[in-house]
């Protein structure tokens, strides 16, 4: 019995020690076997990870490129509003209307051609405008600028309504709200303060920092002090993705709006003036004059009117081909202003320059007596007074505007030496005559001082 338990235990034993033996094996080969599939799943898993990257990288590149360089940042300008002008007193000559206008900003618009284009004609048949003139507008920029192109000015309150209901088929057509210049008694002061009108493709050159929706100054003190009544725009920093869509508002620039700008002119002097010299024509039966009122102190132009005149209104707000075509067939020339760009004789205007050159030159004292019967025979040819005068002394002279006095300071007679030609123009040219007076307003003439030449 004893024999037999020993060898049982002897059999267990052994049975013991090889299950584990076994078990060794069995375990072996499963840790094995776990590390080969685990190393395999890193293989495959970077095998994917770099044919994804290929995909992303080199075949796909260059349309995740483009949307990328879609999603940026694009500044939407905010127009600064012009500024105001003034006569000496503060009455207002000049004053911004609200109003609204129609623009297209390229980069709103469709990639796709043939979608832009069906954008284009539906917007300009909407605003019946020229289709192909609103395609060069856009040729003038880049399609991804998002700065605004003017397409109609002053746009009414229907137009606006048709507008805003068809948003959606209209993509990159925006109304903005925008400003007029309306020019208080426009007629009485169009050759002072001039008009404003749209930028061309010509003046982005003189103005690069200028939109294609703004305006600019074309005439007056409208052109003249172009750049300070203009302002500076400010900016609305946004950013978009590659479809234009918005995503996010960076921050804002604001505006700065042109400087006011206040004139030595008295507008009810400019009034008075106005009316009492188209009086005066109508009596006399012409159609040109003008007349300036200065200071004489200072020299500064208190009133400024050339006529006939016209509404500088009618340029700001947008003038018919018609209307410009008659203002500018008219003889009488309405735009032409003859207040500076007219040459004419000096006229009795010249005669206290001729008496200062006559006491420079001590050709007289401002007693001497120059006798008047209504003109000077010299020749063949007679020199008529405006009236007999008889015998003036200087003061005098000038007092009653004696012809006869100046004619012989000038040219000499009987007695008088005369300054003649060469000393005449020394004066007049120390004087100014013949010089442009370098007034702030375009267009001035220079005139012309004779000699004997």
């Amino acid at each position: 019995m004893h024999r037999k338990s020993k060898n049982i235990v002897e059999i267990n034993d052994a049975l013991l020690t090889a299950s584990e033996k076994e078990a060794a094996r069995l375990d072996f080969a499963l840790n094995k076997k776990w590390f080969a599939l685990f190393w395999w799943m890193i293989i495959v898993g970077l095998t994917i990870l770099a044919i994804r990257a290929i995909d992303l990288a080199v075949v796909r590149g260059e349309f995740y490129r483009s949307a990328a360089e879609g999603n940026s940042i694009k500044t939407i300008p905010i127009p600064a509003p012009r500024g105001k002008i003034y006569d000496r007193f503060g009455t207002e000559l000049v004053t911004n209307a609200p109003t609204v206008n129609v623009t297209i900003t390229p980069y709103m618009l469709p990639s796709d051609p043939v979608q832009r284009t069906a954008v284009v004609q539906r917007a300009a048949a909407l605003l019946r405008l020229d289709a192909d003139q609103i395609a060069s507008s856009l040729a003038l920029v880049e399609n991804a600028t998002a700065e605004p192109i003017l397409l109609r000015e002053n746009v009414s309150q229907e137009e606006t309504l048709l507008l805003l209901g068809k948003t959606q088929e209209l993509p990159g057509i925006t109304l903005e709200k925008s400003a007029k210049r309306n020019y208080a008694d426009s007629a009485i002061f169009s050759h002072v303060v001039g008009y404003d009108g749209r930028v061309r493709k010509e003046d982005i050159a003189e103005y690069p920092d200028y939109l294609y929706s703004d305006r600019v100054g074309r005439d007056g003190v409208e052109k003249i002090y172009e750049r300070a009544l203009h302002g500076a725009h400010g900016a609305q920093h946004i950013v978009v993705d590659s479809r234009g869509t918005l995503i996010k508002e960076i921050g804002i620039t604001p505006p700065q709006a042109g400087r006011d700008l206040f004139l030595t002119i008295d507008a009810d002097l400019q009034k008075k003036i106005f009316d009492s010299l188209s009086a005066m024509m109508e009596r006399a039966q012409t159609k040109t004059a003008a007349a300036i009122a200065l200071n004489p102190k200072n020299g500064e132009v208190l009133a400024l009117i050339s006529l006939p005149s016209f509404d500088n209104n009618s340029f700001a707000q947008g003038i018919t081909a018609e209307e410009y075509a008659a203002i500018l067939n008219d003889p009488a020339k309405p735009l032409f202003n003859r207040a500076i760009a007219g040459t004419y004789a000096p006229g009795s205007t010249i005669k206290p320059l001729i008496a200062t050159a006559a006491l420079s030159e001590h050709i007289i004292t401002p007693e001497t007596q120059i006798e008047s019967r209504g003109g000077l025979q010299v020749g063949n040819f007679f020199f008529g007074d405006w009236r007999v005068h008889g015998f003036t002394d200087l003061r005098r002279a000038i007092a009653v505007s004696s012809d006869v006095y100046f004619y012989t300071l000038g040219g000499g007679y009987d007695s008088i030496q005369g300054l003649g030609m060469t000393r005449m123009k020394k004066y007049e040219t120390l004087f100014g005559f013949g010089a442009q007076s370098g007034i702030d307003l375009p267009g001035e003439a220079s005139g012309f001082v004779p000699d004997e030449e």
